[in-house]
């Protein structure tokens, strides 16, 4: 952001600033990035939502493991979007509803 700030706005972040640099990095409204989205996405519409195992997310998502445990989860369940449970991996009411809004053109929105 301080980056985008420095080349685009004379070095101070406001809302526009931060609301235009977060589209750039396809960062939505609820803070999820491009990769967050495909968890998402693939839960959804290749498993309906789950139980699916962390392994089998993983390679339909082409990432590792280690990675979606460690980077992507916490954040999804942190924010509702994904529970854990001991059958696998489960898209929750507020994901099914985030992704919906996103594919009818939702996108952005307003973020700040």
């Amino acid at each position: 952001m301080r980056d985008f700030a420095q080349v685009r706005g004379a070095g101070v972040v406001d809302a526009e600033l931060a609301e235009a640099a977060l589209d750039r990095m396809d960062v939505d409204e609820q803070g999820l990035d491009q990769m967050d989205r495909k968890i998402l996405d693939v839960l959804i519409r290749h498993y309906q939502g789950g139980p699916v195992g962390v392994k089998t997310l993983a390679v339909a998502c082409s990432e590792e493991v280690r990675t979606l445990e460690d980077i992507y989860e916490p954040y999804l369940i942190q924010c509702g979007f994904l529970k854990r449970t001991s059958r696998g991996r489960v898209a929750t009411a507020k994901a099914f509803a985030h992704m919906k809004a996103m594919a009818e053109g939702g996108g952005q929105g307003n973020l700040l």
